[in-house]
């Protein structure tokens, strides 16, 4: 009798819009990048086409150190998608950037770019904790995580 186990759920790809597009052009190549408006060089998060401080439709995409801290965490329990069960207990962050205080995202804090979600131990988080971006691969796509500064 064949084994009727159904075959793993892939792992949630980020959706690409046209907006948020360079981000992930960037992540691919390695480069932690946030929107900024060319007119009055404020730096938004998430990406969209209009500044909401002087209205402008013009953006560039700035650089940033990849440098942040902890700024909020989660263990979900029990996971909420079946994807992640056999990760679970794994964590969730929001990290603020250090040259960008108004800007976080969201993501994992991983011991290694490729290691699961669950290999840093839930002891080891706490708000402020400086973080460093990371890149894994995530079905073909570059997505940002983050290592502890000082593991």
């Amino acid at each position: 009798m064949a084994d009727a186990t159904p075959p793993p759920e892939p792992l949630l790809r980020p959706t690409v819009d046209e907006d948020g597009a360079p981000f992930w052009d960037y992540a691919a190549r390695g480069e932690l990048r946030v929107q900024a408006c060319a007119a009055c060089a404020a730096l938004r998060w998430p990406p969209r086409p209009c500044c909401p401080h002087c209205r402008s439709f013009d953006t560039e995409w700035r650089r940033m150190s990849g440098r942040g801290r902890i700024w909020s965490y989660v263990f979900p329990h029990p996971p909420l998608l079946p994807a992640y069960a056999a990760q679970a207990p794994y964590n969730a962050v929001v990290v603020e950037l250090a040259e960008a205080p108004r800007v976080r995202l969201a993501g994992n804090l991983v011991a290694a770019p490729d290691a699961p979600l669950d290999s840093v131990a839930p002891e080891r988080l706490r708000i402020g904790v400086k973080v460093q971006v990371v890149f894994a691969d995530v079905d073909g796509m570059a997505v940002p995580r983050w290592m502890l500064e000082r593991p």
